[in-house]
């Protein structure tokens, strides 16, 4: 028998947040944000700031990306690439298992 201890935080799909909302959640100003995006780290929906729309993904890479700087003294450039790095290697080990037997 195979036991894994899975741990994650639960998001609602639907979830939207505003830039405001996003700041909140990060306990970040606007500016970081704003920067991740430029960077993009994150893809906001909507044409202006004032419009941005986060969804729950975007919630889980800002807080992603706050762990790398804080932690590791990654910047913006390193944080990108980290998070589309890990993003990719949770792909193919999504591909991975379903190919894998028990």
């Amino acid at each position: 028998m195979n036991e894994e201890i899975l741990t994650g935080l639960l998001l609602e799909e639907q979830l939207e947040l505003t830039l405001g909302d996003l700041c909140n959640a990060c306990s970040q100003h606007a500016e970081w944000v704003i920067q991740l995006v430029d960077e993009g780290v994150l893809e906001p929906v909507g044409v202006e700031q004032r419009q941005w729309k986060f969804s729950a993904i975007s919630l889980q890479r800002a807080q992603r990306a706050m762990h790398l700087q804080r932690d590791l003294g990654v910047n913006l450039a390193g944080v990108a690439l980290a998070l589309d790095l890990l993003d990719e290697i949770y792909t193919l080990r999504t591909r991975l298992g379903r190919f894998e037997v028990d």
